[in-house]
């Protein structure tokens, strides 16, 4: 078995992280190229790829950028086996790309409703189908990032949890079909997370404190975080987990959707 305690824990792996631009999937993009990685960038802005890149690049590591919408089905596609080419292999794919906006449901339009609903879970599984037959090859690992609305009622976020909630099931049942493939396919379910597009939407600073205080652990998840616990799940160490989603949000769903209640002043 391999040591799951290696200071390179992907080295001579490949890794493509789609939302790999900023935020959480830039996060998760860097640890993996510190671990050993060659990572492959996929966002809609080419500037935010290059500008993770060159970090990556900075810092010794290998990784390459790849302009593409995860809605567009045959761009990204061209994307992973360009990626796959150039690394000689995918083993790794993380679903990071993800849109999101506060609505009332009663003004939701359908348009907005299909948008989100389109990047995130649509867009997760183009990624997950262009990528399997790559994965396929040596056996390889899926993570995709979820989010606690998929289990907990959140208003202004009917979308948003629709489309979570999609992910999850995906995930377990992409798990059950690939696994005689060699393929684990897991989640991650994050919790507020502080330095993120998503956080300064669903709690702008006139809550942000109020919300802090409200989460059990009193504070904000970091972006480093949710990448450790990425690379715990693609790593020998979580070899034998498949079908999961890894609940991280430092309690927070435990209270249910009081927080968001109090924002909405009720």
């Amino acid at each position: 078995m391999e040591n799951v305690f290696a200071p390179n824990l992907l080295a001579g792996k490949a890794a493509l992280v789609t939302g790999g631009g900023s935020g959480i999937g830039a996060g998760i993009a860097m640890l993996f190229a510190h671990h050993g990685a060659k990572v492959a960038l996929v966002g809609r802005t080419l500037e935010k790829l290059e500008n993770v890149a060159k970090t990556i690049r900075d810092a010794g590591g290998e990784a390459s950028t790849h302009a593409c919408d995860v809605r567009d089905y045959p761009a990204l596609e061209k994307a992973i086996n360009d990626a796959a080419t150039q690394a000689g292999r995918l083993d790794l794919l993380v679903n990071s790309a993800a849109g999101n906006f506060l609505a009332p449901a009663a003004s939701l339009s359908a348009n907005g409703f299909r948008s989100v609903v389109d990047i995130d879970l649509c867009g997760t599984f183009n990624a997950c189908r262009a990528a399997f037959a790559h994965l396929a090859k040596q056996g390889g690992s899926i993570v995709s990032i979820t989010a606690t609305q998929a289990d907990v009622p959140t208003p202004l976020q009917v979308h948003a949890g629709a489309a979570k909630a999609g992910i999850a099931k995906l995930t377990r049942d992409l798990a059950l079909e690939w696994g005689r493939m060699g393929i684990r396919v897991n989640a991650v379910a994050p919790g507020p997370v502080e330095g993120t597009e998503g956080m300064s939407r669903l709690a702008p600073p006139d809550v942000e404190s109020g919300l802090k205080k409200r989460v059990p652990l009193g504070r904000y998840g970091t972006i480093d975080e949710i990448a450790a616990a990425v690379l715990y799940l693609v790593s020998p160490a979580g070899a034998y987990v498949t079908g999961s989603t890894l609940l991280i949000d430092g309690g927070t769903s435990l209270i249910g959707p009081g927080p968001f209640l109090d924002m909405m002043g009720g």
